[in-house]
């Protein structure tokens, strides 16, 4: 049972939101963290607060040659993929730019089937691994007016249902999360419709917190959580039963 300091721990959307604070959980757990972002400047911002206690990965995960070559190479025990967008939201699905489901899709579910990709052979090569797709109780239940974003997350859902079972019995797990509304800047962007419309369906009558997402998150992703795979956990506050 290797503690996290002993481990390798890749995690994508690095820079903000749900991501970094994943991030810091891991550095003050010790682990040695590649914190994978798209935006350069966000992630230099994010080494200097951490005193250079991560290493940064410029990466567009919806690019799968840049991340063969970026991810690749690292020996993760660990893989968080929180890298992740909601597109336009608040419209009917027949008024949505088919451009903009593409980009969500190329993001949220391209973005962790990419990463997934690179580094679970060598996941199952060491015999150990913990992946773990960020989803959304939008990709169980659907949002009205969250096509992209229902959908793409319901892929991803079935992604670690798939991955999960392939890989049962090589030491490797992986598993999603389907999290209610948790209060990140992604909401905070969002009309104050389409946050009102998800929060009045949660039967605590709240947001959850990036500490509740990230203490879950440890717990899923760690050498004791070794007889679940291709699951789907809860964080919704009473909203999803199953």
């Amino acid at each position: 049972m290797r503690d996290f300091a002993e481990q390798t721990v890749v995690i994508t959307g690095a820079a903000s939101g749900l991501g970094q604070a994943i991030v810091r959980r891991f550095v003050d757990l010790k682990a040695r963290v590649y914190a994978v972002d798209l935006d350069t400047a966000r992630l230099t911002e994010l080494q200097t607060a951490l005193n250079g206690a991560i290493e940064p990965v410029v990466c567009d995960v919806t690019d799968l040659p840049m991340v063969e070559r970026a991810l690749s190479p690292i020996p993760a025990d660990v893989l968080i993929n929180s890298a992740g967008i909601t597109g336009k939201t608040n419209l009917r699905s027949y008024e949505v730019d088919p451009a903009n489901v593409e980009l969500v899709f190329r993001v949220n579910f391209f973005g962790s089937y990419h990463t997934s990709r690179a580094l679970l052979p060598g996941m199952v090569e060491r015999g150990y691994g913990r992946v773990l797709h960020i989803a959304s109780i939008a990709g169980k239940e659907g949002n009205a007016g969250m096509l992209a974003y229902s959908a793409s997350k319901a892929a991803v859902i079935g992604m670690a249902k798939v991955q999960g079972k392939e890989l049962a019995e090589t030491g490797v797990t992986v598993n999603a999360i389907a999290p209610a509304v948790i209060r990140t800047p992604l909401v905070d962007a969002m009309p104050v419709e389409q946050v009102r419309y998800m929060t009045d369906k949660i039967p605590m009558k709240r947001t959850g917190s990036l500490d509740e997402l990230v203490d879950m998150v440890q717990f899923i992703v760690s050498p004791q959580a070794s007889f679940t795979t291709a699951f789907t956990f809860d964080l919704t506050g009473g909203r999803a039963t199953y």
